[in-house]
């Protein structure tokens, strides 16, 4: 028997199990489930409160827009529907015994404000949910944030305390103190590899597709695995179920067209995203040309119709993006790389508090460095995953939850490199992991609440050595010692067997290539330990302090001293980070406030020897101001401040005589060639980092025409932050100076 067709029986095994367990359990009360979406586009609105009154219980919907509230009583119940902007709907329900009431609402969308009672639900549902590390975010929330040259979803992660950036001229993200290869990037269930645009100075995710993001920065649950540091997983929208309609959007970087609608049984979208201009991109780099060209798309359809199959639903998605760099002068050097995925997504409700799914899943990426004649060193990689996984989630009448699930995944991955010397290897492996996880969720009680989890993990089936198995428990839990204080903590073990390869005495990293981990090294590993405490002393007042330390083992680190070919490319090295972060918020309409800071170290060790990596910015403060001014109008500013990231340092020149191996043995040519000498690893810290960005935006409606006008001005004092030195020239490059920027969007 296949090893897909032992996934399946062992999945449906799970699942008559969890019915026969739900039908014993069974008591004289009910279960209220529900959808919530919004009127206009039928569009499901994720993290949307349900609160009932009479029995100060309350639950949130997932980022699908469903919810499920057990072990209700038999009788007349009235629940109140709430979403921010939003107008707030009311229903009465008839509970009856042993019976799932299933609800449907539409809410129409309007400028009314949060209240009281909204609120209160909201912090009801939130009672003893283990979300330590975890920040959900709707598109509405990325809406009212600066948009810089254009809006960014990685951009926004990077405001968040814990999260480090390389600048202005790279999106790419480092979450306390790991690198950006251990965040794990997920468009729906589907791995994205390099999902950036442009050199790395934009993601390659239009906001456009986006529902809402949920982001883990540590303490993730079993589901998720793969990854030492994060989790960052992309909802997409399922497209206009009343109506076709579009949008056309329009940067000084982009132009974008995107288009949805319903079919009979379904909806749709399909968006994309091309560059028109280098004119911002030169800001990036002293005004010196980048000639990048770049594209991305996004298609979906959606099928739930009861006629068909009653509570389920069908999705089937694709995504491509492709970045081109090609320079004119000869003695620079070019790049291009490719994402493309596809996904099969099959979700079904039961009549019992039971749902499960499956995905299945294609994700590429390709990407290759085109020396020229520029001396730097030719690079190419290849890498395909092929994943098919299945999860289950039932809900006791106790309100605890029990899930599980199954993962596998066959992976190729193919690289070239070329060392020290100009001898070329390299790296083709394949490689096949199969996984299961089980969790638990005790809920009963509303001030305790507990993630008690274990996934069982081989790796490396079809890599040619011996397989690897390692088993990664996890435990989040939750105390509410009154309703405005908890008390939160996280412990698990997290393994990655995808590694990238990549310099750290790079400057600017345009890709990184991916590839199994080399059977002479151990899978990377780390620990997570973390705590933290909320409080609540108002409805709109929240304080969030979180301390984090994480130990990291058997990291993959380029073998800067290889020099026969014979030599590893990567070696073992080891690492610690850990850190506080504080934040808190403040609402008084119209305003909203933020006020975050992080400090944090991070250390490596590689043959015995300490340093820090590029992203250990010790100390980071960001404040948000959001306002609604009325008619339409609205206004944010943003400050940010980063200590000085550490770099490694030019000691001089030399000319090098350049050896080759020939066979077993060396030989030496009468060859020089100018090499630069650096100091040890990270020795030096560039100087501090602040900005200012304002925005003013617009919006118009008039009947089914929609106009939104955002203007912005980055580095409002012209702030000259400093990127790096030239290592040929000695020429300073600063990252973004003062600059203003316009985005017109327009939708019918």
């Amino acid at each position: 028997m296949s090893r897909s067709k032992i996934t399946i029986t062992i999945f449906i095994l799970i699942i008559s199990l969890v019915n026969i367990t739900s039908h014993s359990n069974a008591q004289d009360k009910g279960t209220l489930r529900g959808f919530i979406a919004d009127s206009l586009s039928g569009e499901a609105l994720p993290y949307a409160n349900v609160y009932i009154k009479e029995l100060n219980r309350g639950a949130n919907t997932d980022f699908r827009g469903y919810f499920i509230i057990a072990s209700l009583p038999s009788s007349k119940l009235t629940v109140t529907i709430s979403y921010v902007g939003y107008k707030s709907q009311q229903l009465t329900v008839r509970i009856e015994p042993n019976k799932v009431y299933d609800v449907k609402a539409r809410l129409a969308p309007t400028n009314i404000q949060l209240r009281t009672i909204e609120t209160t639900g909201e912090r009801v549902a939130k009672e003893n949910d283990t979300d330590l590390s975890l920040q959900r975010i709707t598109i509405r929330d990325l809406e009212n944030l600066p948009k810089g040259i254009e809006l960014d979803i990685f951009r926004v992660l990077q405001t968040m305390p814990g999260v480090q950036t390389g600048g202005d001229v790279s999106a790419r993200f480092y979450v306390r103190g790991s690198a950006s290869n251990e965040n794990l990037i997920l468009l729906d269930n589907t791995p994205i590899y390099n999902p950036f645009h442009a050199m790395g100075i934009l993601s390659a995710i239009d906001p456009d597709m986006i529902s809402s993001l949920e982001f883990y920065k540590g303490g993730f649950p079993v589901e998720y695995t793969g990854r030492l540091s994060s989790v960052l997983k992309i909802n997409t929208k399922n497209g206009n179920k009343n109506s076709i309609s579009g949008k056309a959007g329009l940067s000084l970087l982009t132009a974008k067209l995107f288009l949805e609608g319903p079919f009979p049984g379904g909806s749709f979208i399909l968006g994309g995203r091309k560059n028109y201009s280098d004119v911002v991109l030169k800001k990036f780099r002293n005004d010196n040309s980048i000639p990048s060209d770049f594209y991305d798309i996004f298609a979906k359809i959606n099928i739930a119709d009861d006629n068909f199959m009653k509570d389920a639903k069908f999705s089937l998605s694709t995504f491509f993006s492709s970045d081109k760099v090609m320079n004119e002068n000869p003695l620079l050097e070019d790049f291009q790389w490719k994402n493309n995925t596809l996904e099969f997504n099959y979700f079904q409700l039961s009549d019992t508090p039971l749902f499960y799914q499956v995905d299945i899943s294609l994700s590429s990426f390709s990407g290759e460095r085109i020396p020229n004649e520029s001396g730097s060193k030719y690079m190419k990689n290849e890498f395909n995953e092929y994943s098919m996984h299945a999860d289950f989630n039932y809900v006791y009448d106790s309100k605890d939850v029990l899930a599980g699930g199954i993962k596998i995944t066959e992976v190729y991955s193919y690289q070239t490199l070329t060392n020290n010397i100009g001898q070329e290897s390299t790296i083709d492996l394949k490689g096949v992991s199969l996984s299961a996880y089980l969790k638990y969720q005790w809920l009963r009680n509303s001030f305790i609440g507990s993630d008690i989890g274990i996934r069982a993990h081989g790796t490396r089936l079809a890599g040619g050595g011996g397989a690897t198995f390692i088993v990664e428990p996890r435990v989040n839990f939750t105390l509410r010692l009154i309703p405005e204080i908890a008390l939160k903590g996280s412990w698990g073990l997290f393994m990655q067997d995808l590694v990238t390869i990549s310099d750290e005495n790079e400057t600017i990293l345009i890709f990184e290539p991916w590839v199994i981990t080399p059977l002479y090294l151990p899978p990377p590993t780390a620990i997570h330990y973390i705590a933290g405490i909320e409080i609540n002393p108002a409805p709109n007042l929240s304080f969030d302090i979180e301390g984090y330390y994480k130990i990291m083992h058997n990291l993959a680190i380029v073998n800067d001293k290889k020099f026969f070919i014979n030599d590893p490319d990567l070696i073992p090295g080891s690492g610690e980070a850990y850190g506080l972060e504080f934040q808190t918020k403040y609402q008084l309409h119209p305003f909203n406030f933020t006020v975050s800071y992080s400090w944090m170290k991070s250390l490596r060790v590689v043959r015995g020897i300490t340093y820090p990596p590029r992203f250990d910015s010790r100390n980071n403060v960001n404040l948000t101001l959001e306002t609604d001014l009325g008619s339409g109008w609205s206004a944010s500013a943003m400050w940010v401040y980063t200590s000085g990231l550490p770099f490694t340092q030019i000691t001089g020149y030399y000319d090098k005589l350049t050896p080759i191996q020939i066979g077993d043995n060396p030989f030496l040519l009468n060859s020089y060639s100018p090499f630069t000498m650096l100091s040890a690893t990270n020795i030096g810290r560039l100087p501090d980092y602040h900005r200012l960005d304002l925005s003013l935006s617009k919006r118009i409606q008039i009947n089914n025409f929609k106009m939104s006008i955002d203007l912005s001005v980055l580095n409002v004092y012209d702030r000259k932050n400093l990127f790096y030195f030239r290592r040929d020239t000695g020429e300073r490059v600063n990252m973004l100076p003062f600059f203003p920027s316009v985005n017109l969007k327009v939708e019918l």
